[in-house]
């Protein structure tokens, strides 16, 4: 299970992805607002530990954005804010559950599993889109009765693509969430993926397409329609 933990305080951070990491969750960590907003709307986690005060953007304006795109994510806001009118602030806007600092190790724990549990124990297996079905666990793509296996990059942008709400994805967020680097030899490797998804596509014989966006990135649409 992925968790994203949002939190400015980059020792802080690191150590709960670690408590989190031993417990066996898979935990990745942002320290702006801005960036734990569109680390979120990847699609690639389960649940989000989110701190009140970030630079860029708070913890409420991201549980605002995320539920106004109708994003079900688990959200635990983890704060020094003691005040009970912050505890309400932050449950109003969308969030699931509130911790406050300090927090031992355990009720953390305790706190991400009952988390995830909230959603009924329903395990997603696939992302659609469109007239594609896309397995998060075989990692093969379909369409129709048509099927063909994707490489791990392969099936990491284009889950990122379809789990993205209509929106457009930047290059340098592909290049931040599948690649973990900005370099130019990575700029080249999403061209070149990219390009690889888009034969794929043509060889199911889907509808979707992948679009550029000049200095934009990229986004799904159906052939003939402007999603």
């Amino acid at each position: 299970m992925n968790i994203l933990v949002v939190e400015d305080e980059r020792n802080l951070a690191d150590a709960i992805c670690h408590i989190l990491g031993e417990e066996g969750f898979n935990a990745e960590a942002a320290y702006d607002g801005k960036s734990g907003l569109s680390y979120a709307q990847s699609g690639m986690y389960d649940a989000i530990i989110l701190d009140v005060m970030l630079p860029g953007m708070d913890g409420f304006q991201i549980v605002h954005e995320l539920r106004k795109d109708n994003n079900p994510i688990p959200i635990m806001m983890l704060t020094a804010r003691t005040a009970t009118t912050d505890k309400v602030e932050g449950l109003d806007c969308g969030a699931d559950d509130y911790m406050t600092k300090p927090f031992e190790a355990p009720e953390l724990l305790a706190r991400v599993r009952a988390l995830t549990r909230r959603q009924g124990d329903v395990v997603i297996d696939e992302v659609t889109f469109g007239d594609l079905s896309l397995d998060l666990n075989t990692h093969d793509l379909s369409c129709e009765s048509r099927k063909v296996h994707l490489s791990q990059k392969e099936f990491e942008v284009l889950r990122m693509l379809m789990s993205g709400n209509n929106r457009v994805v930047s290059k340098q967020d592909l290049l931040t969430r599948v690649w973990g680097t900005d370099g130019e030899t990575s700029e080249n490797s999403a061209e070149a993926y990219v390009s690889f998804l888009r034969k794929k596509l043509a060889h199911l014989h889907s509808k979707v397409q992948i679009t550029t966006l000049r200095m934009l990135g990229y986004r799904l649409e159906m052939l003939g329609t402007q999603i």
